[in-house]
């Protein structure tokens, strides 16, 4: 008896279903097996979260040995579980403080960066932000030669927003928490060097 065209024996068309049925049943342990081991993984450490599952708030509190670090308050990400300083997992809601990140302060001594972008920017002809800034004698040619017809002006412009001319006493601009402050990397002899290597 021949089989009609389209259809499969009857023998084979069951062997077939049954072989799906086993490839779907072994894909659902898999994805089950899988599942629970990832719920299985310990929670972190509050202050081992990663960047972004935290947001820093304020400007620090207390200061350390010499002064030169400050604590800021972490709260963790809403919904983030993490374990406390006691050790006490917690789910997190966003506003409840997590950990306190000790970073690094930084000499100010009353010049805001806003300021000088500002003075830099619509007075920079007149030499008003090389006096602000504590150059007097820069900022008497500035406004002598009329910001050195312009170009002058528009180069100290480029190097006080970029943060490579500062306050004349060395110390750090006055910069909101959040603001445009520029970190800048140098390589001495004791920066370590990893060579790349290539896949």
């Amino acid at each position: 008896m021949a089989a009609r065209p389209g259809r499969l024996p009857a023998g084979l068309g069951r062997r077939r279903g049954a072989a799906e049925a086993w490839i779907l049943l072994l894909l659902w342990f898999a994805g089950a097996a899988v599942e629970g081991a990832a719920g299985t993984e310990p929670p972190l450490k509050c202050d081992e979260l990663r960047l972004g599952q935290y947001p820093e708030r304020g400007r620090g509190r207390g200061r350390g040995r010499g002064g030169r670090r400050g604590l800021v308050q972490c709260l963790p990400a809403p919904n983030i579980t993490c374990k406390d300083h006691l050790g006490i997992e917690k789910v997190f809601t966003g506003h409840e403080v997590g950990f306190y990140k000790p970073i690094a302060c930084r000499n100010v001594n009353g010049y805001s960066y806003k300021v000088a972008v500002a003075l830099s920017l619509f007075l920079g002809w007149l030499g008003a932000d090389r006096f602000y800034l504590g150059y007097p004698a820069l900022g008497l040619l500035k406004f002598c030669t009329v910001g050195f017809c312009g170009i002058g002006s528009l180069i100290d412009f480029i190097l006080i927003s970029m943060q490579i001319v500062g306050p004349s006493d060395g110390s750090s601009y006055i910069i909101d928490y959040y603001g445009a402050r520029l970190t800048r990397l140098t390589i001495t002899n004791a920066t370590f060097r990893k060579m790349q290597t290539y896949p």
